[in-house]
């Protein structure tokens, strides 16, 4: 792994922990046992490697995207919505730094004046929206899911599923023991219910 790329996962771990603001290129450079002029070189500021960061988590989620849902098995959207959901938590289980990241109110703050961070997290989320909508869609199609508003309602489910992802990375609650509640939550919500 090139020092770039040292730098770059130590920081995902480091602005994860810690947050970007609380974070110092000095605990970095001990971290990486990289100078900091080093890492400067690489990255002309802070908040460059910030952005190279969110790149990177990009690119990572991306990759996953492209495997999900790559079964043979045909399935309904209701078990598309449902598989989804868990996908999700499943990528923040394996990512956990990343979606610690993710959830940091800094990156939301530096997004509303720079537009590249806000491009980044827009893509992030839309490609993870993306799969509950897609479901729903599929659901509308076969049957299985009302006739709803298919991003609005990803939307919405996609904010249930990440609020258990938030509850398990801050240690609040047990979102394992809320996912059949969740499944439950979200058969109403899409409109058919099924009987267990």
């Amino acid at each position: 792994m090139s020092k770039k790329e040292v730098i770059i996962e130590a920081a995902i771990k480091l602005f994860a922990q810690k947050s970007f603001k609380g974070a110092s290129t000095a605990e970095l450079s001990a971290m990486t046992h990289v100078a900091e002029g080093t890492i400067f070189y690489h990255f002309k500021t802070k908040e460059e490697l910030l952005i190279k960061v969110l790149e990177r988590i990009k690119e990572e989620i991306l990759e996953e995207f492209q495997h999900y849902g790559t079964g043979d098995l045909p399935q309904s959207g209701l078990e598309k919505m449902e598989e989804a959901m868990g996908f999700y938590l499943y990528l923040a289980g394996k990512y956990e730094d990343r979606f610690l990241l993710l959830h940091r109110r800094y990156l939301y703050e530096l997004a509303e004046v720079n537009s590249t961070c806000r491009q980044y997290l827009i893509d992030i989320y839309d490609c993870l929206v993306d799969i509950f909508e897609q479901a729903i869609l599929a659901g509308q199609k076969d049957g299985t899911i009302l006739d709803v508003p298919a991003r609005k309602t990803a939307l919405l489910l996609f904010t249930m599923v990440d609020g258990l992802v938030r509850f398990r990375n801050y240690n609040l609650y047990d979102s394992a023991a809320l996912f059949p509640e969740l499944i439950s939550a979200s058969r109403r919500m899409l409109g058919k219910e099924r009987a267990t």
